[in-house]
């Protein structure tokens, strides 16, 4: 069951993305969202390594116009299993939310996933 304005809750996303949360390696995805906020495609963007996942926003918002999206959400896990968010984290988050105002793409969330739990930047303040 969508959240408000039809958004996916950070839980809801969590639920979906089981397969990811014991990779040893990073994955960064983008939900991209349908403009009532439903999910028109999960697209891979970049599989990293133990730490890390290369992440530029121009392959994050090439998913985000192919598939016609209106926002989107991007997810990725921490094999850790810590989704306490990086510098890094902070930083990309921050470079995509600056690229979707451009763009007129909203950058929604930015979700990190861990084996058991999961960390939303929009619900800590980052993006608002």
């Amino acid at each position: 069951m969508p959240g408000a304005k039809g958004l996916m809750t950070p839980a809801q996303v969590f639920a979906r993305l089981t397969s990811v949360r014991r990779a040893r390696q990073e994955h960064f995805f983008v939900l991209c969202l349908n403009i009532r906020g439903r999910q028109i495609k999960k697209e891979l963007v970049s599989k990293g390594i133990l730490n890390a996942a290369i992440v530029h926003p121009r392959e994050v918002f090439y998913a985000a116009i192919l598939h016609n999206a209106a926002s989107i959400i991007v997810v990725h896990n921490h094999p850790s299993g810590d989704t306490e968010p990086s510098t890094e984290d902070l930083d990309v988050t921050a470079r995509l939310v600056k690229a979707g105002q451009i763009m007129g793409i909203e950058v929604y969330d930015h979700i990190i996933v861990g084996e058991g739990s999961y960390t939303s930047l929009r619900e800590l303040g980052v993006i608002s």
